[in-house]
């Protein structure tokens, strides 16, 4: 465990550090050139990793899929690179739950995130949108975190959000699956107390994102890179939630879905 402290701790500052107003702005250019997806701050995703049930806790590690675990939830940005993360929830959390006691939902809500103002969307003379994240349907909707619109029986233009939503919000499912090639403890159960685990997870995503920076052969552009099989079992999703909206986040879930499918911010493919 002394290893990966050192690592985090000498690491940390240089390919984690805490986003800026200037570095919000940047990496929602990268999505809207890459992506196309404007004014995106990041995707959002959680992972659950598996572990050996740790002595005398309960149901406290135990989750939805009848295994034990602790989970990351990370922001992603449009290079597959590491925002930034929060490790350590218990199994047995609801996804609302963890992503509202997370480190990064706490700021969100407060404000605190140095996240920018309202931007024009590209090809509009005044059409401004909030800076907003991309998840699914494990996440709630709000005023900055977009998730896809219900159902089956869609109309066009709500297809055509969920599409581009779906587009962005698939970098984050890459990254783990990067990270699982790359850090094989990904692709087994973890046998370590749950605090250990902690301090490996915080680690390989640090060492992830100071590999991407420094070993030129990570850094050509990813298109799909999969989580592979046999981490299928160690790596597992979020359960789908449904919940209640606000009138104001509905209403900046429809400006996006009304640009995307306007002459301005439609795409030709």
């Amino acid at each position: 465990m002394d290893t990966c402290r050192i690592i985090t701790e000498n690491l940390m500052s240089e390919v984690l550090p805490k986003p800026s107003t200037e570095m919000w702005k940047s990496i929602a250019s990268d999505f809207s050139t890459l992506w196309n997806f404007p004014n995106c701050l990041g995707a959002l995703d959680g992972k659950h990793f598996t572990i050996q049930a740790p002595p005398n806790s309960g149901s406290l590690y135990f989750n939805y899929k009848k295994t034990f675990s602790v989970v990351l939830l990370a922001l992603v940005d449009a290079h597959y690179n590491f925002i930034t993360i929060d490790v350590g929830a218990y199994g047995k959390s609801s996804d609302g739950g963890i992503f509202a006691n997370s480190g990064l939902g706490k700021t969100l809500q407060q404000g605190t995130l140095s996240v920018p103002g309202n931007a024009t969307l590209p090809g509009t003379n005044s059409t401004k949108a909030p800076y907003v994240m991309v998840g699914d349907e494990a996440f709630p909707l709000k005023t900055y975190l977009m998730r896809p619109y219900p159902g089956q029986d869609l109309d066009n233009s709500k297809r055509v959000f969920n599409y581009r939503l779906s587009r962005a919000r698939r970098v984050v499912e890459n990254t783990f699956g990067i990270l699982s090639q790359k850090f094989r403890i990904c692709n087994r159960r973890i046998q370590a107390k749950p605090e250990n685990v902690d301090h490996m997870i915080l680690a390989i995503c640090v060492l992830h994102n100071f590999i991407r920076k420094y070993d030129v052969e990570t850094r050509p552009h990813v298109v799909n890179a999969t989580v592979p099989k046999t981490a299928e079992a160690r790596l597992e999703n979020l359960p789908l939630q449904g919940g209640n909206a606000t009138r104001d986040a509905l209403a900046v879930r429809e400006l996006y879905k009304d640009y995307f499918n306007s002459e301005a911010g439609s795409v030709p493919w």
